[in-house]
């Protein structure tokens, strides 16, 4: 069957056209405004990365074959990025499934923007190296939202792969999946049903008063902002804020400094969550844990220890920009929000952007991906204000905290290379009593090492840069979970979250208090 569509190009970027692409059909999409002549070889649009040829065929997972000519392209590349223009060579049905070249509709992507009314997350664990390797060129062909690992390059044998699929091409996968044997899982069902639970909170949500800050809900960075100003006109003895530049989009990037001032020069902790816009326990964390040292500074021996004789500079949402957009616009945006000038995706890894083995392995070159490394190292302002900061106190800093989700797992050095640190018996220790102690609380399991062989292997971190600058003591806390809720962790769950979370904080500080090397 065949069927001719032929429109505008305002028409066609508006239209629900790809639709109308359906296996067992043949489409040619006729575009006659702006008609361009065929390409040459060097102009031929790719899609994931494969060359394509005038007048071939794009393959689906179904061998079904749709031809799509030149003249339907058009110079602007957004728009040529919107039509499903890779053409390859139709394979055979009898083909095994992992062998088989795909390319999802792009134009996909454009209802990904929208509703995630029964989009699913998916899980599966490549068992071979061949698994993973047709895993990896689906997820980065189909424009997966991958939750872990960090990017479709860490995908690999053995490697927990969680994956948000919009609804038009979960069906897709899933039918891949299966006809190629791979086991998965569904982990959420329905993402617009459970976005839409998280949302429906109380009336009085928006209405409450600072002296009745709610720490067991999400904040939005305007109301944790205020709540900063507020904690600093009010608990002026312990608290003092300030501010260590703008992000991108002008925001200020403020920091709480923690701590009785009793002297002059004191060792500190710097603590950062949120560099990772979607992961908004992390921010809830940050709050938590200033306002348990508020409330039990007095009561409690080992915080008023650990105060009287530390300063800790908490910065309880890193990626402001990031965070923002997570509550106005993308609740899984994962970047900053940084324009650039050659591609229309925004944005870029804040923690890949560190001068530490930058854009090595497990960071991206390309700009559209979720772990983009940056066009050079310390290009985002957010990093580089925090890089000076750390580079001005570096000589009494002696432990670096930062705060991500999910996985629960307790990491240190390296990210980027499988090596041994000098000190690592003195900081394994302390990893290892801070699991033991979270684990006391509610009896939840943390994985503890270093990040590259405990996680997986990633450059330009924070974290490594922080060690290699002379911070001895630093760690990078996963929190829960470990994909049932993934980055939409109920609101119900933050008080067991922190209230476990700050009893390893606790022993990492008292730990370091001890003048381990």
């Amino acid at each position: 069957m065949t069927c001719e569509i032929s429109m505008g190009l305002r028409e066609a970027r508006g239209s629900g056209c790809p639709h109308l692409v359906q296996a067992g059909k043949k489409c040619h999409i006729l575009l006659p405004a702006k008609p361009t002549p065929p390409p040459s070889p060097r102009d031929r649009v790719p899609c994931g990365g494969v060359p394509v040829t005038p007048g071939g065929t794009f393959a689906a997972l179904s061998s079904s074959r749709y031809e799509v000519p030149w003249e339907a392209q058009e110079p602007d590349s957004s728009f040529s990025a919107s039509l499903p223009v890779l053409f390859e060579e139709s394979v055979p049905r009898t083909q095994s499934p992992l062998r088989q070249p795909l390319c999802w509709l792009e134009a996909l992507k454009e209802v990904q923007k929208t509703k995630k009314k029964f989009d699913k997350v998916i899980r599966f664990i490549p068992n071979t190296e061949e698994e993973a390797f047709v895993l990896k060129k689906i997820c980065h062909q189909l424009k997966v939202d991958l939750w872990q690992p960090g990017g479709v390059s860490q995908i690999s044998q053995g490697t927990v792969t969680d994956v948000h699929v919009p609804h038009n091409g979960s069906q897709t996968l899933l039918t891949f999946l299966q006809e190629a044997n791979i086991e998965y899982k569904i982990l959420i069902e329905d993402l617009q049903k459970v976005l839409e639970k998280g949302s429906s909170l109380p009336a009085w949500r928006s209405r409450r008063s600072l002296s009745g800050y709610n720490y067991e809900v999400y904040h939005s960075l305007e109301e944790i902002q205020n709540w900063m100003h507020h904690l600093n006109k009010t608990h002026s003895g312990l608290i003092h804020m300030f501010s260590i530049g703008k992000s991108y989009e002008g925001r200020s990037l403020y920091v709480l400094k923690l701590g009785r001032r009793s002297r002059a020069y004191k060792r500190a902790v710097w603590m950062d969550c949120g560099i990772h816009a979607r992961e908004w326990i992390g921010p809830a964390f940050c709050q938590w844990f200033v306002k348990e040292a508020l409330l039990t500074y007095r009561s409690d021996p080992t915080m008023r220890k650990m105060l009287n004789h530390l300063y800790f500079y908490i910065m309880p949402v890193f990626n402001v920009d990031g965070y923002h957009f997570s509550w106005t616009n993308d609740r899984f945006w994962r970047k900053t929000r940084s324009r650039n000038s050659r591609f229309r995706c925004r944005g870029v890894d804040a923690n890949r952007n560190w001068r530490v083995k930058w854009c090595d392995e497990g960071a991206s070159m390309h700009p559209c991906d979720d772990t983009y490394c940056g066009p050079f190292p310390e290009s985002e302002p957010e990093v580089k204000a925090v890089a000076n900061l750390l580079r001005r106190h570096r000589k009494h800093i002696t432990a670096y905290l930062s705060f991500h989700a999910y996985a629960q797992m307790l990491l240190y050095p390296y990210s980027y290379k499988y090596a041994t640190i000098p000190n690592f018996s003195c900081v394994e220790s302390a990893a290892y009593k801070a699991v033991n102690a979270l684990r006391s609380v509610h009896g939840v399991q943390y994985r503890y090492g270093p990040a590259s062989s405990t996680l997986y292997v990633s450059s330009g971190s924070s974290m490594d840069w922080a060690y290699k600058n002379g911070i001895p003591y630093t760690f990078a806390f996963e929190l829960r979970d470990t994909g049932h809720f993934g980055f939409l962790l109920p609101e119900t769950l933050i008080r067991p979250t922190c209230t476990e979370t700050m009893l390893a904080v606790k022993n990492i500080t008292m730990h370091l208090l001890k003048k381990c090397p």
